[in-house]
C-alpha cells in the first residue's frame, strides 16, 4: 500500500493550499471534485493496468512521477485550451488568459466546444472498448453470448475502425449542423488511437526498443486518460468556476487514479479477478455511447459515473464466484 502515500501526502499538501487560499469553502469543492473524479475513474484504473503491465519497472515509474504533471496541467489545463481555442476560432494564449483571469467566460466556451470535445473522446474510447472485444484470440468471456460473437468478427481487418466511423458519420446526419465538427474531431480521435496503438505493438513485436516501447505506452496512457477526463473537466465547472479549485480536485483525483492503477499492477490483481478487464471495457464502451449522446441530449453525470461503477462492481463479483468456483472443483 505504500504506493498510496504519495497522492495521500499530495492530497493534504494541496487541501492545505485550497483551505489558505479560499477557506473551508475552497477546501470542500476541491475535496468533492477529487473523491468525484476518484470514484468514478475506477474503470479508466483497471484498463491503465492492463497496458502499464507491458512496460517495464521504469517506466512503471515514470507513469506514476511524470504522467501527474501531464494529468493535472496536461489533460486538465493545456488539453481543454487548445480544443477551446480552435472550436472558437481564438488563439491559445487568448484562451489561456480567460481560464487564469476570466474562468466564467472560459466556462461558456468550454460548454460551446463541447460538441469537439464529446466526438473526439467518444471515438477514441470507441476504439479502446471495440479493440478489445473484436479480439479473435480472446478466449476469456465474460458476457458470453455477446463477447464470443464479437470475437469470431475480430479476423475482420479494421473492423473496429469502420463502426466507429460509421457511428460518427451517422451522428453527423443526426446533427447536421455540428457534421464537420464531429467529423474531424471524431477522426482526430480514430487516428491518434490508431497511431499510438500501432507504434507501442510494433516495438513491442520487433523485441526490442524497450525504452521506445515504454515511451510509445506512455503516451498512450496519457492520451487515454485525457479521453476519460475531458468530460470530467466539462462537468467540474458545473460544480465551480474557479479553474484553481478544479486543477486541484481533479489533479488530486487524478494522483489517485494513477497510484491505484500501479497497485493493481503489482498486487496481479486483473490476474486474479479475470472478468474486471471485460468489465471495465464494457464501461468504457458505456462511457463512449453517454459522451457521444451529450452532443445530442442532456446526459447528468450521475449516469456517466454509474455506468463505470456498474459494470467494474458486476465484474468483480463474477470474478470472485468464478474464484469461489474454481477453488471447490478439486475437491469434488
Amino acid at each position: 500500500m505504500g504506493v498510496f502515500i504519495f497522492p495521500a501526502l499530495v492530497s493534504i499538501a494541496v487541501g492545505a493550499a485550497a483551505f489558505l487560499w479560499g477557506g473551508l469553502p475552497a477546501l470542500f469543492l476541491v475535496l468533492l471534485l477529487a473523491v468525484l473524479e476518484t470514484t468514478l475513474s475506477f474503470d479508466n484504473a483497471v484498463v491503465n493496468a492492463k497496458v502499464l503491465g507491458r512496460m517495464d519497472a521504469r517506466w512503471q515509474r515514470r507513469f506514476l512521477m511524470w504522467g501527474i504533471p501531464v494529468a493535472v496541467f496536461g489533460t486538465r489545463f493545456v488539453l481543454p485550451i487548445f480544443i477551446v481555442a480552435a472550436a472558437a476560432g481564438l488563439s491559445p494564449l487568448v484562451v489561456a488568459k480567460l481560464a487564469l483571469f476570466d474562468p466564467s467566460q472560459y466556462g461558456e466556451y468550454i460548454e460551446k466546444a463541447h460538441v469537439a470535445i464529446a466526438a473526439f473522446g467518444a471515438a477514441f474510447l470507441f476504439m479502446v472498448a471495440l479493440k478489445y472485444f473484436f479480439n479473435d484470440r480472446k478466449t476469456v468471456h465474460w458476457i458470453t453470448i455477446v463477447e464470443r460473437y464479437l470475437s469470431r468478427w475480430g479476423g475482420i481487418e479494421a473492423i473496429e475502425v469502420a463502426l466507429t466511423l460509421s457511428v460518427l458519420l451517422l451522428s453527423s446526419f443526426i446533427v447536421p449542423t455540428a457534421a464537420a465538427t464531429i467529423l474531424f474531431a471524431g477522426t482526430v480521435g480514430v487516428v491518434l488511437f490508431v497511431v499510438i496503438e500501432g507504434v507501442a505493438q510494433s516495438f513491442e513485436m520487433a523485441g526490442t526498443h524497450v525504452a521506445t516501447a515504454g515511451a510509445a505506452l506512455f503516451v498512450y496512457l496519457n492520451v487515454l486518460d485525457a479521453a476519460f477526463s475531458l468530460d470530467g473537466v466539462v462537468g467540474a465547472f458545473a460544480v465551480t468556476s474557479s479553474l484553481p479549485v478544479i486543477i486541484a480536485g481533479l489533479g488530486i483525483g487524478a494522483v489517485f487514479v494513477r497510484a491505484f492503477t500501479v497497485y493493481l499492477v503489482r498486487a496481479r490483481t486483473l490476474e486474479n479477478l479475470i472478468y474486471l478487464e471485460h468489465g471495465a471495457h464494457w464501461a468504457i464502451l458505456g462511457l463512449a455511447f453517454a459522451m457521444l449522446a451529450t452532443i445530442f441530449v442532456h446526459v447528468p453525470e450521475a449516469i456517466t459515473g454509474l455506468i463505470g461503477l456498474v459494470f467494474i462492481t458486476l465484474a468483480y463479483v463474477s470474478s470472485r464466484r468464478e474464484m469461489r468456483a474454481v477453488s471447490i472443483t478439486p475437491h469434488q
